[in-house]
């Protein structure tokens, strides 16, 4: 299923100079199975073509107040209606003062005022203004409300100073879009550690073992963690994507760096997920300088690294859920069973790699989740997000 599959998704474009990047998100949301309404602001209006949008979109881009009694199904309380997420982006220090105030003077502040749909605002402006105390005092008034903010990012501005002020990466608003959207908080206090990623174990000053993991398992545990209220942190090797906005994540190369920190810092949460590709082996001894090509063989003498789910798993204090993930060429089910049990693990999720069907680096995976005394549960070509939800909702199940 598409993350906002069957959501109505109301965009409102404000007057920033970052309006014409509201193109790109209007059009990523809909790829992403949302219904988009775009509301274009007077000022708005002479940066971005209500064409454009249409043609993104599918739908009648709404410009303004009056003229609407043509067309009942985009009037204010309608759209209010329907919504399922008002997202502001970019937003202004002007409709933030409007908000914050009440004041309702156009089509799509009047809209705010009318819906009971989340509101999610993309700040975008001067970094003086946005640091100003005035806008400061109106985010915190709309944060006491309910709202949430993504953003604004630190970097070169259309004026030419730098400071915070740039409208947040389409990635990021789309991740914070999806956990205003998805409502249901039902972890909610709960602080949850996730390893993602691959480990480089290092051959010399230039050269590295590791394997083909791309993180993107790690994100969507991160991201549906987010969205049902967890507070959430990340120990990520080298990932091909980022972790979600929102996540406190430290990076580390080795497995021993992550042995380190997941060991250091497990007894802060409450569920610790480990979906890295640990590195089974490394160097015994890596070379301080670059080996020299010449040789007609180089021989590598690899050790175990330490088992970090294990080590995790046998420290655990009561009440405390732990989660592995086997990666099997073959005997799947039976290597992943005797881990759940040797482990000592609440779950482990079995996937099969090699092949056509290889579960890393890929966006779907063929797997099972197992749970001690519980008869497999197989997934076949799920989605890591939808993976990412089985999980959370068999760790409700346990509790």
């Amino acid at each position: 299923m598409l993350p906002f599959a069957e959501k109505n998704v109301l965009l409102g474009i404000c007057g920033s100079i970052a309006a014409y990047k509201a193109c790109e998100l209007a059009s990523r949301l809909r790829e992403q199975g949302a219904r988009v309404d775009c509301a274009l602001t007077a000022s708005a209006r002479h940066l971005v073509q209500p064409a454009a949008l249409e043609a993104l979109t599918g739908t009648p881009v709404i410009t303004d107040m009056f003229p609407l009694v043509t067309c009942p199904e985009q009037g204010h309380i309608a759209v209010a209606q329907r919504a399922h997420l008002c997202l502001v982006a970019p937003a202004t220090a002007n409709i933030l003062a409007k908000a914050a105030c009440g004041i309702a003077d156009d089509w799509l502040s009047t809209t705010l005022l009318a819906t009971r749909a989340p509101i999610l605002y993309a700040p975008a402006m001067n970094t003086n203004m946005y640091t100003h105390p005035a806008t400061q005092a109106n985010i915190e008034i709309l944060r006491k409300r309910g709202a949430a903010f993504i953003g604004p990012a630190s970097g070169r501005l259309a004026c030419g100073t730098e400071g915070l002020g740039r409208l947040a990466d389409i990635p990021d608003i789309l991740d914070a879009a999806f956990c205003a959207v998805h409502q249901d908080k039902d972890f909610s206090g709960k602080r949850v550690l996730i390893t993602s990623g691959p480990n480089h174990e290092p051959i010399d000053p230039v050269r590295f073992i590791g394997n083909r993991s791309s993180g993107k398992m790690g994100r969507a545990l991160a991201l549906e963690a987010l969205c049902r209220g967890a507070e959430v942190g990340m120990i990520t090797g080298p990932a091909q994507v980022n972790p979600p906005s929102g996540v406190k994540t430290t990076q580390v190369n080795t497995a021993d760096e992550m042995y380190d920190a997941v060991l250091s810092c497990m007894n802060e949460y409450d569920i610790i997920i480990g979906a890295a590709a640990v590195a089974d082996f490394k160097i015994e001894r890596p070379e301080t300088g670059k080996i020299k090509r010449g040789e007609d063989r180089i021989v590598l003498h690899l050790k175990p690294n330490r088992d970090i789910i294990a080590a995790v798993a046998g420290a655990k204090r009561p009440g405390q859920r732990v989660v592995g993930f086997a990666a099997e060429t073959d005997d799947l089910l039976l290597r992943a069973e005797h881990k759940l049990r040797q482990k000592r693990l609440d779950m482990i999720i079995a996937n099969r790699v090699g092949g056509e069907a290889c579960a890393i680096g890929a966006d779907h995976a063929d797997a099972y989740v197992l749970i001690p005394g519980q008869d497999p549960e197989k997934l076949e070509y799920a989605t890591k997000s939808h993976l990412a939800r089985t999980i959370f909702d068999r760790l409700l199940a346990l509790d």
